[in-house]
């Protein structure tokens, strides 16, 4: 048994691809393969963008050894405002952008002052902004619709790249891919370290390319890569950097891991706590943009129940319960198991109470198998 979590623990990646190919094929066999079409997927990754990006920040907060339960609220909330920034006052885009962005990062670093500074649990304060952001968005849309938005507002949530620049798009991607392997090897290779096999990397390169290729030409075949989906990819990108190539993300992981050791090695914990609200609260506004550009509106309603899935994904993508340990792409994927979930139950008209029900015992399962092998590795 203990082989067992040892060999799962080595390959929680790969189990989770697996589990979510298993769902896919098990949803386009129910619809007759309308699940796998190229407007499907495309719908699929367009709504799975929204709580990829909440995913993104969530993911440091979790790691942090902290939880952030006001995000859903905050995303709506944030949505309104650039919904009445745009319908009301007619501000450009980029201003708009500007301006959600920046309360954003103020509301989430007064989340952090609170939790780092004034010691409130971080739970009581996200339960506290949970409640007080949906209020605020109740009195300043009035609880009605905020609509229609412009068409430089909507293109971020409903646009599509051009054909060609998806191609140019995904053969950067390839030859990114080939640099850092190449660059790895080369970086064992001068500090005397074994490379890996070279068969290895071979194989791997090989797949992200077919996935690569198989991404690019199945939303081609439809009208392109969606505009949310490539603001996803520059999050994954630049999370991943900070989170594996910089000093503050080894700093987010080594707070998680024991707070007080870090804190007597020197390091700013309140601080670093500080800034992982605040970039959290810039995710809100991104993802509140991206939201009411789909919907081509700001709703009083938006972003309901949008922090228990972020919280999910990042359950379900490997990331501690008890901090210290998580990634940025496990995060995604277990955003894109909760859409595919969320996406096929709605294709077979299943019961919203179902749906529920399913996530939910997903959510306990994916904890359930974390506690299990970390107990296996003690």
């Amino acid at each position: 048994m203990n082989q067992l979590k040892q060999l799962f623990t080595r390959y929680k990646m790969l189990a989770l691809v697996i589990a979510i190919a298993v769902i896919w094929l098990f949803f386009s066999w129910e619809t007759d393969g309308g699940f796998l079409t190229p407007r499907n997927l495309s719908n699929l990754l367009r709504q799975m963008s929204i709580t990829g990006i909440l995913a993104c920040g969530m993911v440091l907060v979790i790691i942090s050894g902290e939880i952030d339960l006001s995000v859903g609220s905050l995303l709506g909330l944030l949505g309104g405002v650039a919904a009445i920034l745009d319908v009301v006052y007619h501000l450009p885009l980029p201003l708009n952008l500007c301006i959600v962005a920046g309360c954003g990062l103020l509301i989430g670093l007064a989340n952090g002052c609170m939790t780092a500074y004034l010691r409130i649990p971080s739970f009581i304060v996200g339960l506290g902004g949970m409640l007080a952001f949906r209020g605020i968005l109740l009195g300043i849309t009035g609880g009605t619709t905020i609509a229609p938005v412009s068409p430089e507002l909507v293109y971020i949530g409903q646009g599509y790249l051009p054909p060609l620049v998806g191609i140019v798009l995904g053969v950067l991607l390839f030859a990114l891919t080939l640099f850092l392997t190449w660059r790895q090897r080369s970086n064992r290779a001068l500090h005397g370290l074994a490379a890996h096999s070279l068969v290895r990397d071979v194989v791997r390169v090989v797949a992200i390319g077919a996935v690569l290729a198989g991404f690019v030409y199945t939303l081609n075949s439809y009208d392109g890569i969606p505009v949310p989906v490539l603001l996803l990819l520059v999050l994954l990108g630049v999370f991943s950097y900070i989170t594996t190539q910089t000093v503050f993300g080894r700093r987010i992981y080594s707070v998680g891991s024991n707070m007080e050791a870090t804190r007597l090695s020197g390091i700013n914990v309140q601080a670093v706590k500080l800034w992982i609200f605040g970039i959290m609260g810039v995710m809100c506004a991104l993802a509140g943009l991206v939201n009411t550009a789909r919907l081509a509106a700001g709703s009083p309603s938006a972003g309901n129940m949008g922090e228990l899935d972020a919280i999910a994904a990042c359950f379900i993508g490997g990331t501690s319960m008890r901090g210290g340990s998580g990634t940025v792409y496990g995060a995604l994927l277990g955003a894109l198991v909760i859409t595919s979930l969320d996406n096929g139950m709605s294709m077979l008209d299943v019961d919203s109470y179902w749906q529920m029900i399913v996530k939910g015992s997903i959510l306990v399962l994916a904890v359930w198998v974390d506690v299990s092998t970390r107990a296996g590795r003690r």
